[in-house]
């Protein structure tokens, strides 16, 4: 049995960056950017207007000043000419600043009749105008990698970028088996329940960034597990749940191997997810995870969600580790890592009563996992622990 941070070393080992593929802008939110793109324009292309007024020489701007209007500025519709002395543009938000102006009076503080305008006596002193390249300029670097929010497709938009270099999804098949598992919305004989660990794991790599490719359930005998396997051909993990212990039904392991799987570890000294093994299988990663739904949760969480961020290419693989108050006290640990449900409320964060690893509603109401060493002391309240948010 080998610790978790031995385990996480091992399994990382099994994955590299994937291949980059190029994608239409429309279709890159959430894509991990994996080359740095570059601007292809400069934003704003011009000196802009950042209010509706008019555009006029700011060295004439004083109270009760004269100006004659001579032509209108509109987005997308500039002024052909200059302004000069005595002179304005009407200017509306967006319009390029016209030549000879270099500022623009707002419109509540100006009074006009016909083409004169009269400047009032509280004028405001900022000039009003977005500079050219104020936001950004062509050639400034977007930098990889990143995974791209909504905020960033829009800023790759105004650089100009169509196209967008990403790492290809990693193809996850997810194997789940056992007789006693159905899928939800069938009707589960006496001796059976709903496969529930594929549908939140599947969830938990889509929302990681992978494609998801979801197996139906294999039979607990070697020729349906071998079917399955055949099924999660030209992926990139594999993710078997359940049938990795040692019972007379726990026979993943052995299928494996038959089929050629080059383990590198079985069992980690962990609470939930001890019967966890690794390795490769031909062309893919293959994670055997624990049968129990919060154990291939909680495994799904330390284990799968960073190698999939390994294989995007992405800089930070694990879910940060925080410190925070205990509000209640709790015993001794025993040899194996604990990774406890428990609730952060102000800063304060409190274990579930229940760990049992069959508990999914604990799970669902918990947005964190409080991490006890192995062999840590009794705590006390008030003392401080370590958690990983959920």
């Amino acid at each position: 049995m080998i610790s978790v941070a031995e385990a996480l070393e091992d399994v990382l080992r099994l994955v590299s960056p994937l291949d980059v593929e190029e994608v239409p802008l429309r279709d890159a939110a959430g894509r991990v950017l994996a080359r740095d793109v570059r601007a292809l324009r400069t934003q704003p292309p011009f000196a802009a207007s950042s209010m509706d007024g008019y555009a006029l020489n700011r060295a004439e701007a004083e109270p009760d000043a004269l100006f004659k209007v001579i032509g209108e500025a509109a987005a997308g519709h500039g002024f052909d000419g200059s302004v000069r002395a005595g002179q304005a543009v009407r200017i509306f938000t967006g319009a390029p600043v016209p030549d000879g102006a270099d500022m623009v009076v707002i419109q509540e503080d100006v009074t006009r009749r016909g083409n004169l305008i009269t400047l009032g006596h509280g004028i405001d002193q900022k000039d009003n105008i977005r500079p050219a390249g104020g936001d950004f300029s062509a050639g400034d670097p977007f930098t990889a990698p990143a995974v791209l929010r909504p905020s960033d497709v829009a800023l790759l938009a105004a650089m100009n970028v169509d196209k967008v270099p990403v790492t290809h999804k990693p193809v996850v098949a997810i194997l789940a088996t056992g007789d006693e598992l159905v899928q939800p919305g069938e009707t589960p004989g006496p001796d059976q329940i709903i496969a529930s660990n594929s549908y939140g794991l599947a969830a938990m790599c889509e929302e990681t960034g992978a494609a998801v490719r979801l197996l139906p359930v294999a039979r607990d005998n070697a020729a349906s597990l071998t079917q399955a396997f055949t099924l999660a051909r030209d992926t990139d993990l594999i993710l078997t749940i359940g049938g990795a212990s040692v019972g007379d039904h726990d026979l993943v392991g052995q299928v494996a191997g038959d089929l050629g799987l080059e383990q590198s570890f079985y069992k980690v000294a962990m609470r939930p997810g001890k019967p966890l093994m690794a390795g490769r299988l031909g062309d893919a990663a293959m994670i055997g995870l624990p049968g129990n739904p919060v154990s291939a949760m909680v495994c799904g969480a330390i284990f799968v969600t960073p190698v999939l961020r390994r294989m995007l290419g992405l800089e930070q693989l694990h879910t940060p580790t925080k410190t925070a108050v205990l509000a209640d006290p709790l015993p001794a640990n025993g040899p194996r890592a604990h990774y406890m449900r428990a609730r952060l409320t102000d800063g304060q964060i409190r274990a579930a009563t229940r760990q049992d690893s069959s508990l999914l509603t604990v799970l669902a109401s918990a947005n964190a996992l409080l991490i006890r060493p192995p062999d840590d002391p009794a705590r006390a309240k008030g003392d401080v622990v370590t958690y990983m948010a959920l």
